[in-house]
């Protein structure tokens, strides 16, 4: 019903012909393709609304598992590894797998309303490259766009000219973004204060979008976000990541091998939490609602 992107598919394609990536790792993204492709029918042949979303969230442990374990993990180089956060593998899972779950659960709100959903280039701001000295086409009009993990979006098409009937325009197109996320696999300081001046930049453009910053594990101590543009902060494992202490004896394919079954465990212990995504979700359920207000419900509850 939806045409939805494949970051982490792509991901994985441009892995298996990336000329660094080492012989002995090959045959280990060949068979992570076809996990991947089974993982994406599975998902795809669920239907239903919030009730099948702790089933959805168990596959997505279950696959993230198989990637960060059995292919990263247990390679006999340090190339996956140590070259992870370049290869996008980590948090390309969770841009492909929130729109397949939000076009899932909403599948009948949704499917009318002309949105795009996942990663893309949403609009930013408009500016207007002249002066009175110099008069290009159009007003010299400029979109800016911005790149963002996971969008519900819809386009739009901009035409400026300096002629009443739009003789000599510019014509330019863009996304607008009414909910946007930044999916990291560990949120730090650093990210923190970035995605706060992205949210700013979104809602500045369109005030009625929402901007929320998700993750795997918190890697930083917890700032409110009550006084920046971010909505919420989600923290999809309910847990921190582990300290950098115990990080560095995995640089190694020996110390991966000698601390694999503590490495295991901590990641069994903290699955992707069913009622974290379920909390997304009915932020989403909110700001998709009706498209009027009905004047007796307002009246009926006496607030709108």
């Amino acid at each position: 019903m939806f045409d939805l992107p494949t970051p982490h598919g792509d991901k994985l394609v441009a892995l298996l012909d990336n000329k660094k990536l080492p012989a002995t790792d090959k045959q280990c993204v060949v068979k992570a393709i076809e996990r991947y492709n089974n993982w994406i029918e599975t998902l795809r042949n669920i239907n239903g609304g919030m009730e099948f979303v702790p089933s959805m969230v168990s596959h997505l442990t279950s696959y993230k598992r198989y990637i960060d374990v059995e292919l990263i993990f247990d390679s006999k180089d340090d190339f996956l590894y140590r070259q992870k956060g370049q290869l996008k593998l980590d948090n390309s899972i969770i841009e492909e797998f929130l729109p397949i779950l939000v076009t899932t659960v909403f599948a009948d709100s949704l499917k009318n309303k002309d949105l795009s959903f996942g990663p893309t280039q949403c609009f930013s701001s408009l500016r207007f490259e002249s002066n009175l000295r110099a008069s290009p086409q159009g007003g010299g009009m400029s979109i800016r766009a911005k790149d963002q993990d996971f969008a519900i979006s819809r386009k739009i098409f901009i035409q400026a000219s300096h002629n009443q009937n739009f003789s000599d325009s510019v014509i330019d197109e863009a996304n607008i973004a009414y909910i946007t996320a930044e999916c990291k696999t560990n949120l730090d300081k650093t990210m923190f204060q970035e995605g706060a001046a992205t949210a700013f930049d979104v809602k500045n453009s369109v005030p009625g979008a929402k901007y929320f910053l998700i993750c795997e594990w918190l890697d930083m101590a917890p700032i409110s976000s009550s006084l920046t543009a971010i909505d919420e902060i989600l923290i999809l494992r309910k847990a921190k990541r582990l300290p950098s202490n115990i990080r560095s004896a995995y640089s190694s394919v020996k110390g991966r091998q000698q601390n694999r079954d503590s490495f295991v465990k901590y990641l069994d212990d903290h699955p992707f939490a069913p009622s974290v995504f379920i909390r997304f979700l009915s932020k989403i359920e909110r700001m998709i609602g009706h498209d009027e207000l009905d004047e007796q419900d307002i009246l009926s509850k006496g607030y709108f």
